[in-house]
């Protein structure tokens, strides 16, 4: 097989840095560039090989074998002057057998600890990992699993599926406050979140994000609180919506969701229709399995906005344990 391996400097094929095993005669070697013209990244790659490698009690030549990839290229690979492509790290980790997150130093991979409780959680259906989660959030103390002890109401779901209009619906109905955890984001940063994003970039807007969400949950003991749609895509931030409030998935299909963000006045999305609604979709396929960790789903274009609210008041009461 042609192995998919490229020099990360002008190093020429020369002399084969040193082995566990003895090298042989006719050996291909390769000349190694100084420690400070390599690549940190490449160089901690290829010392998670060695020590993989090692840990296993496996010869380069066996791995090289096993990997189906030249004894000279994973030499390359392990002293960080060569970059590998997917399909040789794939191949890599296969011969090593580990996952391809331990090779490239994933931090669930960090420790023993850590790859027994992979070990454990790997192949358990989705209830089974809620419950390990929501166990583990107890037992670190960061949350529980009763609605009732988080008398604070997340609403979550892409725009326009009714978190302002229902929320201050349901915040009057439960004598509570209503916040807009954006309206939040932008007193906490100065700026609105479109020059958030532009000035800082998407991560700086995710630790304001963080930030807002626990200085509200600090504030508000009970609250209805509208979540931005995104909020979702940052697993340590939606943990903590989840370990501190009783969270509702308001849930509504890729039409009705164009429909009202155009109907509020935004026409963006109509620049390029097509484009725009396939776009809609791949968000909200990417992004439901982390809604439906909800403790509620409500779907909120199958009815009329009363009928909604009744629905999702009564949803809400009971899980919060509060008379009708």
């Amino acid at each position: 097989m042609s192995s998919n391996i490229v020099h990360s400097s002008g190093s020429s094929l020369e002399t084969l840095p040193p082995s566990d095993a003895p090298v042989a005669a006719n050996a291909v070697r390769v000349s190694l560039p100084a420690a400070d013209e390599k690549n940190p990244s490449l160089v901690a790659l290829g010392e998670r090989v060695r020590n993989l490698r090692a840990r296993r009690g496996m010869t380069r030549k066996a791995v090289a074998l096993a990997a189906d990839v030249s004894e000279r290229h994973l030499a390359n690979l392990e002293y960080g002057i060569g970059n590998a492509s997917y399909l040789v790290l794939f191949q890599v980790a296969g011969a090593l057998q580990c996952s391809l997150a331990e090779l490239v130093g994933d931090v669930t991979t960090s420790s023993p600890e850590w790859l027994l409780l992979r070990e454990l959680l790997e192949h358990r259906d989705e209830a089974a990992l809620r419950r390990a989660r929501v166990a583990i959030g107890e037992l670190l103390g960061t949350g529980g699993a009763n609605p009732a002890h988080n008398p604070r109401v997340a609403l979550i779901g892409l725009r326009g599926a009714g978190k302002s209009t229902l929320g201050h619906m349901l915040a009057d109905d439960l004598e509570c406050p209503f916040v807009e955890l954006s309206r939040e984001i932008e007193k906490f940063a100065g700026c609105s979140i479109s020059e958030i994003q532009a000035l800082y970039g998407m991560n700086a807007y995710r630790r304001y994000e963080r930030r807002a969400l626990e200085e509200v949950i600090q504030i508000y003991p009970e609250a209805v609180i509208a979540m931005p749609g995104g909020l979702v895509s940052d697993p340590a931030t939606f943990n903590l919506l989840l370990a501190h409030c009783t969270t509702v998935w308001l849930q509504a299909d890729a039409e009705h969701h164009m429909h009202r963000v155009t109907a509020q006045g935004d026409l963006r999305p109509m620049a390029a229709s097509k484009e725009a609604m396939e776009d809609l979709k791949r968000i909200l396929a990417g992004r439901a399995a982390f809604y439906s960790k909800a403790d509620i789903t409500l779907d909120t274009s199958a009815q009329a906005l009363d009928a909604t609210f009744d629905a999702l008041r009564h949803r809400v009461r009971e899980a919060l344990q509060l008379p009708e």
